[in-house]
């Protein structure tokens, strides 16, 4: 049974798709179906849509995205991020074409609110997202909305986690770099049941393997050095060679060396 995933992200903002670094500067990429009908051609295992301007402005999810990609009849299960503000919205993206949710807000200001969802939903449909970084001693849990940021103990991720089926961790201060995700997040994260999906400075294929070769890493997410190439889904997962994941496929004559 194949249970390590390489998942790519997509983030959005101003309705188009971006090259985001760290969430304070943006590259426009264009269109976000053809970002996303690219990752499911070249054979993501799943792919993750994050619109990151809509909980700021309390503007609710981006249904009509959601409704545009399902009509491009993925073969890849299909993420959502941004703007659920609860259980009414994650159903209707449910019902729009998304396989799963992923809440943030939401974890900081009413954790009843998620455990509804998850009930409406399923559990296993829920991801929670953690932004977090390391400050020497502990692994921090950020809420952008407040701009605080508290410890991320054991006692926290354990009451996080049985609400939702993985944690989406991010290491939001690398985020868009190159080879730059921090060992110490996973290194210092409290061990809990719940498996997590790493993201955030992610690129490089000796350094995915790194993590995707650890037990309570379920996933791996790559967004912006998936969107330069052809074929980059397939080179990573070949170099990888996790046999966990679903194999890479491609017609040979499109092979490209990964730089």
């Amino acid at each position: 049974m194949l249970k390590k995933r390489l998942i790519g992200a997509v983030v959005v903002k101003n309705n188009i798709a971006v090259q985001s670094f760290g969430y304070r500067k943006y590259l426009p990429l264009g269109k976000v179906e053809h970002l996303v009908e690219n990752l499911d051609r070249w054979g993501a295992d799943e792919i993750l849509v994050s619109v990151i301007d809509r909980s700021s402005c309390d503007a609710g999810p981006d249904f009509d995205l959601v409704r545009s990609l399902a009509k491009l009849n993925l073969s890849t299960p299909l993420i959502y991020a941004g703007g659920i503000r609860g259980v009414d919205d994650a159903v209707e993206i449910i019902k729009s074409g998304a396989d799963r949710v992923c809440v943030d807000s939401l974890l900081h200001e009413d954790v009843n609110v998620v455990s509804k969802i998850s009930h409406a939903i399923g559990q296993q449909a829920v991801i929670g997202s953690l932004p977090v970084f390391y400050d020497g001693c502990s692994v921090r849990w950020t809420d952008y909305k407040s701009g605080t940021d508290i410890e991320l103990n054991e006692e926290v991720m354990q009451s996080l986690s049985e609400l939702v089926s993985e944690f989406l961790i991010i290491d939001w201060k690398n985020q868009g770099g190159r080879n730059r995700f921090d060992e110490n997040i996973v290194r210092y994260l409290p061990e809990v049941a719940c498996s997590c999906i790493v993201t955030g400075g992610l690129s490089e294929p000796q350094q995915i393997k790194q993590y995707i070769d650890m037990d309570r890493v379920s996933a791996i997410a790559v967004g912006n050095s998936l969107n330069y190439r052809e074929n980059s889904v397939q080179t990573l997962k070949e170099i990888t060679m996790n046999e966990q994941l679903r194999p890479a496929y491609y017609d040979e004559c499109f092979r490209l060396n990964y730089e």
